[in-house]
């Protein structure tokens, strides 16, 4: 069944357009496919996501352009301060780290 969710209004794309100034502009994208992309930069398009690879994928691909839907999950290989998360609109907990 294909996703109703209008790929320009991606959570996806929200989080990669307001991405903090003082987190560096890397880490680990996971795929639907489960795919594991280790990025160093990107670019934000209405409706596409374009990557940087750390390292060359098996074929020699150095970069990547997906669609929003395509993601899975973000992981952070530095650490995020409370202030940066509220910027990508999470909200820390008083007390929280």
């Amino acid at each position: 069944m294909a996703s109703s969710q209008n790929p320009t209004s991606s959570p996806w794309k929200q989080v990669f357009s307001e991405w903090p100034a003082d987190v560096p502009r890397r880490g680990v994208l996971v795929t639907t496919h489960a795919e594991q992309i280790p990025f160093d930069g990107f670019a934000v398009g209405p409706e596409f996501l374009f990557l940087d690879r750390t390292t060359p994928d098996t074929i020699g691909g150095r970069q990547i352009l997906l669609t929003y839907d395509q993601l899975a999950l973000l992981k952070f290989t530095d650490v995020i301060k409370a202030k940066s998360l509220g910027q990508l609109g999470l909200i820390v907990p008083p007390g929280g780290k």
